[in-house]
């Protein structure tokens, strides 16, 4: 039995993985702004009013969790804003490097204390940070965050790999969930997580730092 954190874990992905740990008998801090009764019923830890973007707010958690060992950390709290090159927003593309990119780095960095040899961080990314993988364009904001995400990523994974801790950066697939206004083509969340445990578990020093799709494939960078 292992203990894992899951940030942005009161639906989507994030909720099925507290459901998935939950039921294969694993501990699980499920951290969220606001809870819901999804999130509540599943009888895992919730740390509620934990927003990644305040620096005050991660230290509360900090707080609350020191001395316990975290196993893994999953990083999968992020934000999908549209913007073409016609609707370019500086704000919302600035946003999303703040959410997806920079606070997953910061939160990291304030768990190290809570780490041990063996311990694993994962970045929920997507294949739309992928350059070589962008054939459609558009989404400015968004890929630039993931770009940004992989590139802390990959470092984070260098830095970490003598202390014994590994990092995985994990594409989910297109998924049908809220993010993604419910997509007809997408998989389920539970197929999904279904994978990305998968991945997790075969996550070790020799394959830290890998950018992997849910069913298993390496993506390019």
């Amino acid at each position: 039995m292992a203990t894992y954190l899951v940030t942005g874990s009161n639906r989507g992905i994030g909720l099925e993985y507290c459901k998935q740990l939950r039921e294969r008998g694993d501990d699980v801090i499920a951290t969220c702004r606001s809870s819901t009764p999804e999130l509540d019923d599943l009888g895992v830890r919730v740390e509620e009013g934990i927003d990644i973007t305040s620096g005050e707010s991660v230290v509360q958690l900090i707080n609350k969790l020191s001395g316990l060992k975290i196993d893994v950390l999953i990083q999968n709290a992020g934000v999908l804003e549209r913007n073409s090159l016609l609707e370019l927003d500086p704000e919302s593309i600035r946003r999303q490097f703040e959410i997806n990119a920079l606070s997953p780095l910061c939160f990291t960095r304030a768990m190290l204390n809570n780490f041990s040899e063996g311990s694993k961080v994962i970045f929920m990314t997507s294949r739309m940070g992928s350059i070589e993988d962008n054939s459609s364009g558009g989404s400015y904001g968004y890929r630039m965050s993931k770009v940004a995400l992989c590139m802390a990523g990959k470092s984070l994974a260098i830095d970490l790999k003598p202390n014994g801790i590994s990092l995985a950066l994990l594409h989910p697939g297109l998924v049908s969930t809220e993010m993604t206004a419910f997509n007809p083509q997408g998989i389920t969340p539970e197929k999904s997580v279904q994978g990305l445990l998968r991945r997790i578990d075969s996550l070790d020093l020799d394959n830290t730092g890998t950018f992997w799709h849910a069913n298993g494939d390496i993506l390019p960078w």
